[in-house]
């Protein structure tokens, strides 16, 4: 992912320093496994602990000529340690590392992706509550169609948030799986209780059974539940651009002092960062897409899931911190226009009535489809000659047979489409 996105803890993660400092406590850990069954012994495991260390650029170096970045590194840990170096990465397959330093980083980013999601509830669970009461119109294929409130909104995204997180935690645990079984999984040239004992001390479980990596379908589950979460994102997003057009403008994201929304049009405040976030869970589902891809690989292992990986992995933990950081900003300074919910709401002169007026004439008696007809035939009337829908209701002789006008005021009333809001509340512990 590019600097512009990648924030300092989340991005310090996926840095050689952090993979390569995995690594080096895994090939210790080994040594300490293997001393306890009094395979290496403890002096040696003591010296080399004192002595192991890794250069970047040595590696980088040597990795130019072997072609293998766990060459490399081991090459570089034995050039620090001296003798003691025949002990080291004994019985190993490079996977044994590389898969379970991997896992380690997962449960790291997972940590702060989960972080962040409870952070998301508490800012939306503040703002929900503030504005449970605050009416405004409803949207269904983007035209007005009931009263809701814009509480209610953010409750529903509240709700999401908190679904997404339980599936974050649950891809978590998944995930943070290690394996040291060797060159096909079948513990040839190490015991299990090595796997066992590393793994207990990286706080990680070890994998129930393995080829020469960690099968792939843990890992894109990580990734589509990471671009599921995007998703949410996404559509939480375009919410808030939707809401913020000019012909609508019932929320805006912040719009900073000193800010510019165009290089040509001054008055621009533009839904950028809400835009930033939408195009981002485009490279999020992709991503998993590319997860998925890697799951069918060659026998009991090939190699073209990694190149892929050491893209795809960074840059959706990376991305996914960054959008769930950029829309705490913007439901944490969202701008709410409660006037302009109200002009909204009355638009249409009446028309979100409708269905309160097809049900009152249904319990006079009338059929379903007959009951239908009339109320459409005033509603297009009302539509077309863009006059109040209660008036054409009340001057309608048909309608008038069944509702008077203090049935009509009744039906008029906006508190009715309201009085479950505390209920749906209270079912999302709000």
């Amino acid at each position: 992912m590019i600097e512009r996105y990648t924030l300092p803890k989340m991005g310090s993660i996926w840095e050689d320093k952090f993979k390569f400092q995995s690594m080096l406590d895994i090939e210790l850990y080994v040594l300490e496994a293997y001393a306890r069954g009094k395979k290496v012994p403890s002096q040696a495991v003591a010296r080399i602990k004192k002595k192991a260390r890794f250069d970047i650029s040595r590696i980088k170096k040597i990795e130019e000529k072997t072609q293998h970045d766990v060459i490399a590194f081991v090459t570089n840990i034995a050039e620090n340690i001296g003798s003691d170096a025949k002990y080291l990465h004994m019985g190993l397959t490079s996977s044994d590392v590389l898969d379970t330093a991997l896992a380690m980083q997962l449960k790291a980013a997972g940590n702060i992706l989960i972080d962040d999601l409870n952070k998301l509830l508490g800012i939306l669970s503040i703002k929900a509550r503030r504005y449970k009461d605050m009416v405004c119109i409803g949207r269904t294929h983007g035209v007005h169609a009931e009263p809701t409130t814009f509480g209610l909104k953010l409750a529903l995204m509240y709700d999401e948030a908190g679904r997404n997180l339980e599936r974050l935690k649950q891809v978590k645990e998944e995930v943070s799986v290690g394996k040291i079984s060797g060159a096909v999984g079948t513990y040839s040239n190490i015991d299990p209780f090595i796997e066992e004992y590393v793994c207990r001390k990286l706080g990680i479980r070890p994998a129930r059974a393995s080829t020469q990596i960690i099968s792939r379908d843990i890992h894109a589950q990580f990734l589509n539940t990471l671009a599921v979460i995007g998703s949410s994102l996404d559509k939480f997003a375009l919410e808030i651009r939707h809401l913020q057009r000019t012909e609508v403008l019932e929320a805006e994201e912040p719009f900073a002092k000193g800010q510019k929304g165009s290089s040509a049009m001054p008055h621009k405040r533009n839904p950028v960062i809400c835009e930033r976030i939408c195009g981002l869970a485009r490279v999020l589902r992709a991503n998993a897409l590319c997860g998925m891809e890697n799951v069918a690989l060659w026998h009991e292992r090939d190699i073209s899931h990694s190149s892929a990986e050491r893209i795809i992995l960074p840059d959706s933990a990376i991305a996914l911190d960054y959008m769930l950081h950029k829309f705490i900003e913007v439901i944490d300074g969202l701008a709410v226009y409660p006037d302009n919910m109200l002009n909204n709401l009355i638009k249409t002169k009446g028309l979100i009535f409708s269905q309160r007026v097809l049900i009152a004439l249904m319990n006079k008696g009338l059929g379903r489809t007959r009951a239908y007809d009339l109320v459409q035939r005033c509603a297009m009337k009302a539509w077309k000659e863009n006059i109040n829908f209660k008036d054409v209701l009340s001057q309608d002789k048909e309608v008038s047979r069944y509702l008077d006008e203090k049935e009509l005021d009744k039906i008029f009333d906006l508190d009715y489409y309201l009085r479950n809001i505390g209920k749906i509340f209270r079912r999302l512990g709000l």
